[in-house]
């Protein structure tokens, strides 16, 4: 993105409720329901991850948020998790909400021992840093000698870029700094040090959702809240089954341009050069 604002003024679109906190009411046991559902595409890829390389240590999720990513990887018996997040907000809600421990504080300053990592995760926070490969040498750094960095980031070479254009909500414009293609973080990843094994375009939490945003933002639950948008409980409960009607209606034109290598994200698996 040119001009980049400042990082004060970046800091402004990160209000504390960015992160999202499940409360009891009808519609957040179905946010929850549904994030935990498409969450599982993630999983699989990060334990098939863990199973080849067979490496002992801490899987790291940088960018943590809420935790659930780590709360769901600990519920199927991964010992060692730890989340990280600029956000002392997003951090205190994973450790009380997600039951897994938590830090505020930055993958350039890590509060873990060098080669301490099983694996690194990091779902969709290359684009929000203005030198990304700050945080892949630092990734680089943290993780044991065949450890696995698992990276997501938006697809800037996507069917929904080409059809949506400056609707898609890929762009995200201003948190997204940079937006990459599969080739601008394969060439970023190299430099830093990683040989990239294997790569997918599909994600069953993102690429439908981005669908979903991009034909109706209003309906888009996260916008919604950090727009203090007022809302009876039946009126959020009719929206969110409306937006969810919408990512399952998006689907299979989803699976269809993942199929052709121009789904809406990039999910990598990478591991240091030998």
């Amino acid at each position: 993105m040119s001009p980049q604002p400042t990082p004060h003024e970046l800091r402004e679109y990160y209000p504390p409720d960015y992160w999202f906190v499940p409360e009891t009411t009808a519609a957040d046991r179905l946010e929850q329901w549904y994030r935990r559902f498409v969450m599982r595409d993630h999983l699989h890829f990060v334990e098939r991850a863990l199973r080849e390389s067979e490496e002992e240590g801490v899987v790291l999720d940088v960018g943590c948020g809420g935790g659930l990513f780590l709360q769901m990887l600990s519920e199927r018996g991964v010992k060692h998790v730890a989340g990280l997040d600029f956000s002392l907000d997003a951090a205190s809600v994973a450790w009380k909400r997600s039951g897994v421990p938590a830090v505020c504080a930055t993958l350039s300053r890590p509060p873990l021992a060098p080669s301490s990592c099983a694996a690194i995760t990091m779902f969709h926070v290359l684009e929000h840093l203005y030198d990304p490969a700050v945080y892949l040498g630092a990734a680089h750094e943290l993780l044991r000698p065949d450890g696995r960095l698992i990276v997501q980031v938006p697809n800037a070479a996507c069917w929904q870029f080409l059809l949506f254009g400056e609707r898609w909500n890929g762009i995200d414009v201003p948190r997204h700094l940079i937006n990459f293609r599969l080739s601008d973080l394969e060439l970023l990843l190299d430099h830093c040090g990683f040989e990239v094994l294997r790569h997918k375009h599909f994600s069953l939490r993102d690429n439908p959702a981005g669908v979903a945003t991009s034909l109706a933002p209003s309906l888009d639950p996260m916008a919604r809240r950090l727009r203090h948008i007022p809302e009876t409980p039946r009126d959020r409960l009719f929206k969110d089954l409306l937006y969810v009607s919408l990512a399952v209606a998006a689907l299979p034109f989803t699976l269809f341009e993942a199929a052709c290598r121009a789904g809406s994200t990039i999910m990598v698996e990478a591991r240091k050069k030998s």
